[in-house]
């Protein structure tokens, strides 16, 4: 997913995680809760956190974010300079995206979709498993839930997208009843993350701070 994004940040180190369940990690049971993700995280992350970081989440994964934040600051260990949290509502709203409305057929021809833009062709049985994933996280996204607002420990950059029909821009608002947010409406869709367009940069940049 992250393939297409630099290795640096204008000295920010870019470190993607890879889940089990996805990828070179495919023969693992894909977590089935964002909570249990988060547990997960939490132990694999835990000896990397001796600098300061920031998280970024785009869609379901901004929910997994924001549930290892929570944990880090139950353990007591060093949470994220910044929440990066892009196209995705608040848990405290009601659930919305357009995947989630999608029925099995619908969400297997998104993969596809997905998988032209990041420019691959896989086997139709390594389809068949991302399908199989797609629709656990689907499921997760649906189960995440907080009756109320959580106070997080770390501030907020909301990133919503101006051609985004899966979660609009006025959907995220709910963000600022956790911590101090900043909204981003940057040109794109969706998917446009997948790129590392420079806007997207440059808000990670000014928000998480060159020292990081």
């Amino acid at each position: 997913m992250y393939r297409q994004w630099p290795q640096f940040l204008d000295g920010i180190e870019v470190c993607p995680v890879q889940l089990p369940g996805r990828e070179n990690r495919m023969r693992e049971p894909a977590y089935g809760t964002y909570e249990e993700m988060a547990d997960g995280l939490v132990d694999g992350l835990a000896s990397y956190l001796d600098k300061p970081f920031g998280f970024f989440g785009q869609c379901g994964s901004a929910l997994a974010a924001v549930e290892t934040t929570i944990r880090l600051a139950e353990r007591g260990l060093p949470v994220p300079k910044r929440l990066f949290l892009s196209s995705q509502v608040a848990p405290h709203d009601p659930p919305y995206g357009r995947l989630l409305g999608m029925t099995n057929p619908q969400l297997r021809d998104e993969l596809h979709f997905l998988f032209a833009e990041l420019g691959a062709e896989p086997p139709e049985d390594l389809v068949d498993l991302a399908h199989e994933i797609l629709i656990t996280d689907m499921e997760a996204t649906r189960k995440y839930r907080h009756d109320h607002a959580v106070d997080l420990p770390t501030p907020i950059t909301a990133i919503a997208w101006t051609r985004d029909i899966d979660v609009p821009a006025e959907l995220t608002k709910g963000w600022s009843d956790y911590a101090p947010t900043t909204f981003e409406l940057l040109e794109g869709v969706h998917y446009t993350f997948l790129e590392a367009p420079e806007s997207l940069r440059a808000v990670i940049v000014r928000d998480l701070g060159k020292g990081v």
